[in-house]
């Protein structure tokens, strides 16, 4: 019977040891725990799902960028997430940000911080608003406290939203998403945020993980993306604007403002305009404390139209000592994951992969962690979908990242629903034939006709140079003067007018609003029912049910198997064999 018992529980062990993916089966990996950025920990909880089926066992806690390094520092965690570097003192708190414990800093994902908002039109979710950053400035700054504010509605190209009062909402933890917020406001507009810092806080605050709340009057403040995300999106949040990672936007299903970039075209935190913005970012290249730190001057200011300004990237903060060589290889091997395959999974889940360039530099500090293993990882075999392992000087996100619609241009639009009411409806090609130089004498979508039309139809005005690869002969053709009564309106087929009639020539009414939308004449009529994409990432664990469908058959197949062993046994005993 010894010996039976010994052969089902050796027939156990070795078919639950065959279930194991390979990577579980020759390593025995020891756990590793981290805390930081909310921005990243969309992306962190995935690709740790990601990994569990191989065997490793990663915790995150979260907390905020200014909690990780904290932690970090203190020994508290053997990795930390943050969207900045350790900052000495932080210029508004005089908070100590430091670390004696030697680390290395490696990027792990870009993204864009986006300002998610709800706004209510007819009980409706409003989802196509445009801002530019001065715009953004001015209500984070508590300088524009109505959503029917002109400036807004300038931005608007004329669509007029209903008086409804805004809710700026912030983070009131160390956020390295409010650090990222307020680089951008303090670089780019520096009078606007130094002045209100000024008056407020009775100092400048530059740069701050923290927000300044104090004398802002109607400002919300929540810890955590989550918590934001969760706040705008509540039913009494109606008006309410916050910045979090686009990931927080899509897994509510919450629309985000479209930001005015320096080109005039408003863009949406994609992956692909993210992609593109980070082309133009400054990574220090000298070896030290802040080798691999963003600077984003250039990002903010890229010329390129399909930009999204406030892109940018999130660290790992690496230990380089006093780690175990057991948690290093858990560290070690987790990285090498989410550097290259765990990339898949950042554009679904509203990330941008990184390029190239960082993940070759991010192995190189990966090599820093003791007990990193020695074999270096084959960047062509990487998986990372930004480049090609057969030609890795192309960036295929940046190639294939479609050129902006024209009505997304600054006195265009705005589009619905991703198309334009009365142009084309469908992106740009990918590439480089850029639609955004072309104001006024090209086919740009800004009205080329406007003022020349004198009660007669233009057509085939428009040919050769429309940016959406079609000759548009007759299109958008502005019928009438459109400073005159009952004149016409805008034809959307080739050589067609329109009957005149309704509002005033020039004007539309807004179906939602009941305002008069007036642009020069230009604006159709039409019911903004745009949507945001809605968070489909790949959540993994396929493996894992695969092995439980294998044990289970194991299980099975022992459940019919050892009664018959046994009773063969108990027989032959009887019988004296």
């Amino acid at each position: 019977m010894r010996r039976l018992s010994a052969f089902v529980l050796a027939l156990l062990l070795t078919c639950a040891f065959a279930a194991l993916p390979a990577d579980a089966r020759s390593t025995a990996y020891v756990p590793i725990y981290g805390t930081g950025s909310t921005w990243s920990q969309n992306a962190l909880d995935q690709w740790i799902r990601d990994v569990e089926p191989r065997g490793m066992r990663v915790e995150y806690g979260g907390g905020g960028s200014s909690r990780g390094r904290q932690d970090f520092a203190f020994n508290l965690v053997d990795f930390a997430i943050s969207e900045i570097p350790y900052q000495g003192t932080d210029p508004l708190t005089g908070a100590n940000d430091t670390s004696n414990r030697p680390y290395a800093y490696m990027p792990i994902v870009a993204g864009g911080t986006s300002f998610m908002y709800q706004i209510r039109v007819g009980g409706q979710l409003y989802k196509d608003l445009r801002l530019s950053g001065d715009t953004i400035t001015k209500i984070f700054t508590g300088k524009i406290t109505n959503w029917n504010d002109a400036q807004i509605t300038r931005d608007n190209n004329g669509k007029v939203l209903p008086s409804k009062k805004i809710i700026p909402v912030v983070r009131s933890d160390g956020s390295g998403t409010t650090a990222q917020f307020t680089l951008w406001m303090a670089t780019q507009y520096k009078a606007l945020w130094d002045g209100f810092c000024q008056s407020t806080q009775g100092r400048k605050c530059g740069q701050t993980s923290y927000y300044p709340t104090t004398n802002f009057p109607g400002v919300k403040s929540q810890g955590g993306s989550s918590q934001m995300a969760g706040y705008i999106s509540a039913s009494y949040a109606d008006g309410a604007i916050g910045y979090v990672e686009y990931s927080y936007a899509l897994g509510k299903n919450y629309p985000v403002v479209k930001v005015k970039n320096s080109n005039g075209y408003y863009t949406a935190p994609t992956a692909f305009n993210t992609a593109v913005a980070l082309t133009k970012a400054q990574i220090e290249t000298k070896p030290g404390p802040l080798y691999l730190t963003q600077k984003l001057t250039g990002v903010y200011n890229n010329p390129d139209p399909r930009t999204y300004p406030l892109s940018s990237y999130s660290y790992m903060i690496l230990p380089t000592t006093n780690l175990s060589a057991d948690k290093g290889q858990t560290l070690a091997d987790f990285a090498s994951y989410f550097l290259c395959q765990g990339q898949q999974k950042a554009q679904a889940l509203g990330y941008s992969p990184l390029p190239l360039n960082l993940v070759q530099a991010a192995f190189t500090q990966v090599a820093k962690v003791p007990g990193s293993p020695s074999t270096a990882t084959d960047i062509k075999k990487c998986g990372n979908p930004t480049f090609d392992g057969k030609n890795l000087s192309r960036n295929l996100l940046a190639e294939q990242a479609p050129q902006p619609l024209p009505c997304d241009k600054d006195g265009a639009g705005p589009s619905v629903n991703g198309q334009c009411p009365s142009g084309p409806s469908q992106p740009n090609k990918p590439g480089n034939n850029n639609g955004g130089n072309n104001n006024g004498s090209n086919n740009n979508g800004s009205n080329n006709n406007t003022g020349n039309n004198n009660g007669s139809n233009n057509t085939g005005n428009n040919t050769g140079s429309n940016n959406n690869g079609g000759n548009n002969n007759g299109t958008n053709n502005n019928t009438g003067n459109p400073n005159q009564p009952g004149a016409g309106t805008t034809s959307t087929t080739p050589g067609a007018v329109l009957p005149s009639g309704g509002p005033t020539s020039g004007q539309s009414i807004d179906p939602e609003t009941g305002q008069v939308v007036n642009a020069s004449g230009n604006n159709n009529a039409y019911t903004p029912t745009g949507s945001v994409t809605e968070l489909n990432g790949n959540r993994g664990g396929g493996s894992m049910l695969r092995n439980l469908g294998i044990l289970t058959a194991v299980e099975v197949l022992l459940i019919l198997l050892v009664p018959t062993l046994v009773s063969r046994y108990l027989q032959q005993k009887r019988s004296g064999k």
